[in-house]
């Protein structure tokens, strides 16, 4: 029987307040809109965007609907969608390509005006939402909110890719893998025989130095608190980790002596807090060193730091979605798996079903995973 034009009942993981863990709970998910995709979700990436709601470090509205890393079956479409059509295997993504606004249409841009990442209203262009409990309205999360069995997401937040692209792997091009190695290779886009220092080993951290092993840097400098994940940081690509716990200086002094007082090249804070913000802007070379913010930073986090890092010539960025146009990008990103140009499976630590999700949270917050994805 078919649900088009009809009210969906499913099972979703709801936040009623931060600090909270997900209660999975029945909702109601109202069909398409114009313009408008409703999507029935596969499987899910667990990212520590979300848990930076979860921990009240990101403000949103709640009651919400969290996730933005997944794969699903078009279900149906409302009026005047073109690009996909029901049965139709995408990617839901919470970067928009409408195609028209200055940022998509720049070269290097792809912060589409359409995005809800910036103001986080959790409502739909017209102001409502298309969740429900027991009559109360659920926000959704970054125009996504995967952490659901079906979504509504708007056309220009929806990428068809390969039909025999596996969900379960390929949930991670959506946001980790690709925010991590695109910020490589887009955004700082570094130069073979480059020494890179990247701050954070999770997901898109190890990410990154998958992008930088591909282009060719001579070091790859892993940094993390956790030495469990230098194996893992080493077999994908790194030269070499340290544990800024290990030494007396700080981190970008250490980093400085590594590398006989030059300092390097590019370094890549993954990591979301303003200290190793500033700290791996110091670690790089005074004079043409570049250093990008590839982790989510606090809602209310501020910054202080010394004119002089800059003065020298030092560029400081940042990034989001890996400066890729997701629409466009999305595919082919897809496609370059298929095609066995990059493997995700080192980075996938467990899977599970969705019911955990809670204790996939948990193993990510106890370092013990790196990528858990939750499967319906």
């Amino acid at each position: 029987m078919s649900t088009a034009g009809k009210v969906i009942k499913c099972k979703a993981a709801v936040i009623w307040e931060p600090k909270k863990p997900f209660s999975i709970v029945e909702i109601e998910v109202a069909p398409p809109k114009a313009h408008e995709v409703r999507i029935k979700i596969l499987a899910n990436g667990i990212c520590r965007s979300d848990d930076h709601v979860l921990t009240g470090s990101v403000k949103v509205n709640f009651p919400i609907i969290l996730g933005h890393e997944a794969v699903g079956v078009v279900e149906s479409v409302g009026e005047g969608v073109t690009s996909v059509k029901p049965g139709d295997k995408v990617i839901p993504h919470f970067l928009p390509q409408c195609g028209e606004c200055k940022a998509c249409i720049h070269p290097r841009g792809n912060l589409c005006k359409k995005n809800d990442i910036v103001k986080c209203t959790g409502l739909m262009a017209d102001g409502t939402t298309r969740f429900s409990y027991q009559g109360k309205q659920i926000h959704n999360c970054g125009s996504t909110s995967t952490f659901s069995e079906y979504t509504v997401v708007h056309e220009d937040s929806v990428a068809k890719i390969d039909a025999a692209a596996p969900p379960e792997k390929v949930c991670l091009i959506s946001c980790g893998f690709s925010t991590g190695y695109g910020a490589v290779v887009n955004s700082a886009k570094v130069e073979p025989g480059s020494t890179c220092a990247v701050f954070g080993l999770g997901g898109v951290g190890l990410s990154v130095i998958m992008g930088c092993k591909v282009v060719g840097a001579s070091r790859i400098i892993g940094i993390d608190i956790n030495k469990d994940k230098f194996p893992l940081a080493k077999e994908l690509g790194a030269t070499e980790c340290v544990n800024p716990l290990d030494f007396k200086k700080p981190i970008n002094e250490v980093l400085f002596d590594m590398t006989d007082g030059e300092g390097v090249d590019y370094s890549f804070e993954v990591i979301g807090r303003p200290e190793t913000m500033s700290a791996a802007l110091a670690s790089c070379n005074m004079n043409y060193g570049t250093s990008v913010i590839v982790g989510v930073p606090p809602t209310t986090a501020e910054i202080t730091f010394s004119p002089s890092l800059l003065f020298t010539g030092r560029t400081w960025k940042g990034t989001v979605f890996g400066g890729w146009k997701s629409k466009d990008s999305l595919p082919r990103l897809v496609s370059d798996f298929m095609e066995k140009k990059f493997s995700l499976d080192l980075l996938i630590t467990h899977t599970m079903p969705f019911d955990k999700i809670n204790e996939g949270f948990e193993l990510l917050r106890a370092g013990k995973s790196i990528r858990g994805v939750l499967v319906f």
